[in-house]
């Protein structure tokens, strides 16, 4: 029986679920981030966006950027548990920082004839892309922008004709003087 000595069941508590942006700052050595992603994988969590890069290259530093979702209590899990891994010097979530500034690059082709092709550079100028390729029947454009701007852009674009996508992922930096 439960403390209030009823067969009743205790009432499902429900979370909420949240985004979170976390910068992990790591040793820039081979299978550090083959360990940080088994870590996800392992215990069932999804990455929603990554990236990596060398940052400090006389310290041999590299910055991973990763977009994750869950309860406040998961997410303090996986903040815990990659604290814990050897190549890792500090775990930062940007979400509790306060409004961190995130951006994203994605390359788009587009191939179509006419109005379409029309359309496609008109857009392409209302959401400030520029055309890296330019072909009779096809255009490549270069977006960078919040992640909410770049899937505006796209799903404009597959109507008109859009055939490929690449994305980089959210890069991520928190507001004011303060360092990671």
């Amino acid at each position: 029986m439960n403390a209030m000595n009823t067969h009743y069941p205790e009432p499902t508590r429900i979370e909420t679920v949240n985004r979170h942006t976390l910068a992990v700052i790591v040793d820039n050595e081979p299978g550090a981030l083959a360990r940080i992603a088994g870590l996800f994988s392992g215990r069932g969590y999804n990455i929603e966006s990554l990236t990596v890069s060398e940052t400090e290259e006389a310290r041999h530093i590299s910055r991973i950027t990763i977009v994750t979702t869950g309860t406040n209590a998961v997410i303090d899990q996986i903040k815990a548990q990659l604290d814990r891994l050897v190549p890792v010097h500090r775990v930062v979530d940007l979400t509790l920082q306060g409004q961190a500034l995130e951006r994203e690059l994605c390359l788009v082709k587009v191939v179509g004839l006419g109005e379409h092709r029309s359309e496609a550079l008109r857009l392409a100028a209302a959401f400030g892309a520029r055309t890296l390729d330019a072909t009779l029947n096809s255009f490549v454009f270069e977006l960078t922008g919040s992640t909410e701007e770049i899937d505006r852009f796209i799903r404009l674009l597959t109507v008109i004709g859009l055939v490929e996508i690449s994305r980089t992922g959210i890069a991520a930096m928190a507001r004011g003087a303060e360092p990671l």
